[in-house]
C-alpha cells in the first residue's frame, strides 16, 4: 500500500476521489486530521495532510509518531513525503524539486524522535535514511517532468516556526546543507523504525535569507510559490505511482523489526502490542 503525506501547501490535491476516513487514534495520540483512503487518479492509496486538514498544526505540534504508526497500521509499505523547503544554494531555484538523500537534525528535542523509550530500547541505522530505489525511480521519470529535479542533496531540519536568522542560514551552508525545512525529522527516522520505505520529495519555495542580493523569505512569498508547486506535486505523484517502483526495498528490513535490544517478554503488554504493528 502506498501513502502520500502532504506538507504545507499540499493539504489538498486535484484528482483525488475520497473513499473513507481512517482511524486516527494510536498509542501515541491522534494522527493529523484528514487521514483517509483515496483514489489518486484511479490508484488506491492513503493520504495524510501532515499539518492537519486545515493546516492547524505547527511543525513542532505535528504528532509524527502517531502519523507513522497510523500509516503502518493501515498497511502502508511505501511512502511519498511532499514538503515545502527553502534553498541554500543558487542552483536550487523556487519551483524546483529536490529529493534529498541525507539529513541534518537541528530541532530542539521537543519532538518525540522514536517509538522506543520507557522500557523499550532499539537502535536502527540512518546512514542511508531514504528509500534509494524510490529516488532512482524519480531519476528515471525526470525527463517526463516539466520542472527541474535535483538529487543527492542534504536537508537540514530546524524546529521553527521561525525562519532562520542570517547567521544560522549561513552556518547551515557551511555544514554543506542544500535545503532547509521544518518537518522531515523525525518523520524519516520513524518511517525507518516502522519499516516503511520513505521517499522525500521537496519543492523549493524560497532562498531562505543567506544572501542579501536575494529577497529574504516571507510567508507571502512561500504561499505564492506553494500554489504553483501544488500542480507539480500532482504530476510527480502520478508519475511515481504509474512507475510503481519495487527496487531496493531493503530499507524496510532495517527498522525495529531487526533493531530491538529489549526482550519482548520483559515489556508491558501495551508495548508488545505497539511493536506487533511497527515490526509487522
Amino acid at each position: 500500500m502506498w501513502a502520500i503525506i502532504g506538507g504545507s501547501g499540499f493539504e489538498h490535491f486535484t484528482g483525488i476521489e475520497e473513499l473513507q476516513p481512517l482511524e486516527r487514534k494510536t498509542p501515541f495520540g491522534l494522527a493529523s486530521s484528514g487521514l483517509r483512503k483515496i483514489h489518486f487518479k484511479g490508484r488506491e492509496c492513503i493520504f495524510l495532510p501532515r499539518h492537519g486538514q486545515n493546516h492547524e498544526l505547527s511543525p513542532s505540534e505535528v504528532n509524527y509518531r502517531a502519523n507513522i504508526f497510523a500509516l503502518k497500521a493501515s498497511g502502508v509499505q511505501r511512502l511519498i513525503s511532499i514538503s515545502a523547503v527553502g534553498s541554500l544554494k543558487f542552483d536550487l531555484k523556487p519551483g524546483d524539486l529536490v529529493v534529498p538523500s541525507q539529513y541534518i537534525d537541528r530541532t530542539k528535542g521537543i519532538r518525540a524522535p522514536s517509538f522506543c523509550g520507557n522500557g523499550v530500547v532499539g537502535h536502527v541505522s540512518l546512514a542511508k535514511p531514504i528509500w534509494r530505489g524510490g529516488a532512482d525511480a524519480v531519476k528515471t521519470i525526470k525527463p517526463q517532468l516539466d520542472f527541474a529535479a535535483h538529487f543527492d542533496k542534504t536537508y537540514v531540519c530546524i524546529e521553527g516556526p521561525y525562519f532562520s536568522t542570517q547567521a544560522e542560514s549561513n552556518t547551515y551552508r557551511e555544514m554543506k546543507a542544500d535545503i532547509i525545512g521544518m518537518t522531515n525529522f523525525p518523520e524519516f527516522a520513524l518511517a525507518r523504525e516502522a519499516g516503511i520505505a520513505y521517499l522525500p520529495c521537496c519543492f523549493v519555495t524560497d532562498y531562505d535569507c543567506w544572501d542579501d542580493s536575494i529577497e529574504h523569505v516571507t510567508i507571502q512569498e512561500v504561499l505564492a510559490t506553494m500554489k504553483k508547486n501544488n500542480s507539480k506535486a500532482v504530476e510527480l505523484i502520478d508519475a511515481i505511482l504509474k512507475a510503481d517502483p519495487d527496487a531496493d526495498l531493503s530499507c524496510r528490513e532495517g527498522g525495529l523489526k531487526n533493531g530491538l535490544m529489549t526482550p519482548r517478554e520483559s515489556m508491558q503488554e501495551a508495548q508488545r502490542s505497539m511493536l506487533d504493528v511497527i515490526c509487522s
